[in-house]
């Protein structure tokens, strides 16, 4: 439940990058940390 709930304040609050089409390989490390960040947490609220 504590994942479902950050899932929902990370989808207000962080930009979301393939909307806005976004390159990985030319993404900066703090574009891709928030990346891998929404992956985590998603991943963890879907379970």
């Amino acid at each position: 439940m504590f994942y479902k709930v950050l899932a929902k304040i990370n989808k207000a609050v962080l930009p979301s990058y393939t909307k806005k089409g976004l390159d990985p390989a030319k993404a900066s490390k703090l574009q891709l940390a928030i990346i891998g960040w929404r992956y985590f947490v998603t991943t963890r609220a879907l379970d």
